[in-house]
């Protein structure tokens, strides 16, 4: 599984953490920064991870700012992309089992690194269910056609 990984300044650390537990699964990543402490946008950082995944270069994409909510909304404006905003393993499970959510937002000011760890190898674990849940899942890209 390929992955592509980002973060503003407020996910710096975390996304060290999340690269560590990344390389201990054997997965193929790539991070596309930042990579200071000093203020940067984070749609600046959303926006090439979401488009990656969209394309189809990377299976999943990784996305951490200080609360998870910015860089969500910013990947979720790129069609195709399914972005969750999860806090906890149960949310990490059920976005990939039921939402087949593509793309992961983690708060570092929300996870620590240990928590993070949790959510991240139970989401990188989790197939999507499909059955019932392809049917509303497509009723989601579709809205992206209006």
């Amino acid at each position: 599984m390929r992955i592509i990984i980002g973060s503003d300044h407020g996910g710096l650390q975390l996304k060290e953490s999340v690269k560590h537990v990344l390389k201990d699964l054997g997965m193929e990543f790539v991070d596309v920064g930042c990579d200071c402490k000093e203020s940067v946008d984070y749609p600046d950082y959303a926006l090439p991870v979401a488009e990656r995944v969209a394309k189809g270069e990377f299976d999943r994409g990784i996305l951490i700012c200080g609360t998870g909510i910015g860089m969500s909304i910013a990947a979720n404006k790129v069609r195709g992309i399914r972005c969750a905003v999860v806090s906890d393993e149960y949310s990490a499970q059920m976005s990939r089992e039921h939402n087949n959510a593509n793309v992961l937002a983690l708060g570092e000011r929300v996870v620590g690194p240990g928590l993070a760890e949790a959510i991240v190898r139970r989401w990188l674990s989790t197939e999507f269910a499909s059955g019932r849940h392809e049917r509303r899942v497509e009723k989601i890209g579709a809205l992206e056609e209006d």
